[in-house]
């Protein structure tokens, strides 16, 4: 029994638990918002080892020294808090959602390229041919609008449609 109540002790104070967790988590979130490239809709073996690494880190950085299972979950309990908090925020406050989500993006109006979306978001044109070719589309000019979207992906609109 005495194992049991080990398991279950707290090593660290909850408030100090859940201020680790929420610099964590609006760093990251920050990170990921606005200084991460998003690309078109795929993950490469460089970006899967990057978040890896960032939730090993990070990770590492919320735990301190903790060993109990209760620390665990108060850390836990505070990321989910934050998320389902986010979330809620967004769906009820535009400005808030503008925050938290990036605008979607046009790569291609009009038949036309726009070179500086591709520019900023470090997208090729062989990249964005590949992602069109994916949707269906063999010409450019087929193209009404293609705009890269806030979670990456391809959102293509063709004239006649």
């Amino acid at each position: 029994m005495d194992s049991l109540s080990e398991l279950f002790r707290m090593e660290m104070p909850p408030w100090h638990m859940v201020l680790r967790g929420t610099l964590i988590y609006w760093f990251l979130l920050l990170v990921f918002r606005f200084l991460l490239r998003r690309d078109v809709g795929s993950l490469g073996v460089a970006d899967l080892l990057f978040v890896v690494l960032i939730a090993d880190a990070s990770s590492n950085a919320m735990q301190g020294e903790y060993k109990t299972v209760t620390d665990g979950l108060v850390l836990i309990s505070t990321l989910v808090g934050w998320n389902y908090l986010l979330d809620w925020a967004s769906f009820h406050s535009p400005a808030v959602s503008r925050f938290i989500e990036a605008p979607a993006e046009p790569l291609v109006r009009h038949g036309r390229i726009v070179h500086r979306t591709l520019r900023r978001e470090l997208i090729t044109i062989e990249e964005l041919m590949s992602k069109l070719r994916e949707k269906g589309i063999g010409e450019l000019s087929e193209v009404r609008i293609a705009r890269l979207e806030s979670d990456g992906e391809l959102s293509v609109r063709k004239y006649g449609h």
